[in-house]
């Protein structure tokens, strides 16, 4: 068997409990808070990008694919491309203003502008 295709991955070497099982994360499954008690941060930022500005929006605590949702709903409002990676939607341009609108009006009440 090749050592890549062994469950461990996350740097366990021995363990003396007879039943003990690899579990990846993913399978540890993450609740999507409901937008009322979402903690979001809209900010902009410009750090390794080239210089060009995005509107970053941190704190979203969910599972990827709601993250990814969000993200896109976020991408057509403002009528830009963007991503979504580690927990943050980035969204290309300033456009904290229409973020930060948007976000309140569909019930993340307790989403702020920082910076």
């Amino acid at each position: 068997m090749s050592k890549k295709f062994k469950p461990d991955k996350g740097g366990f070497v021995f363990s003396t409990d007879p039943n003990f099982r690899f579990e990846d994360e993913e399978q540890q499954a993450k609740e999507t808070l409901p937008p009322a008690q979402q903690n979001l941060r809209v900010k902009l930022e410009t750090k390794h990008r080239a210089g060009k500005t995005v509107t970053l929006v941190d704190g979203f605590v969910g599972t990827d694919e709601d993250a990814e949702k969000l993200g896109k709903l976020l991408k057509n409002q403002c009528g830009s491309g963007g991503s979504v990676k580690d927990g943050e939607i980035i969204v290309q341009g300033d456009h904290r203003d229409k973020v930060v609108q948007y976000l309140l009006k569909n019930g993340y009440s307790k989403t702020k502008k920082a910076g």
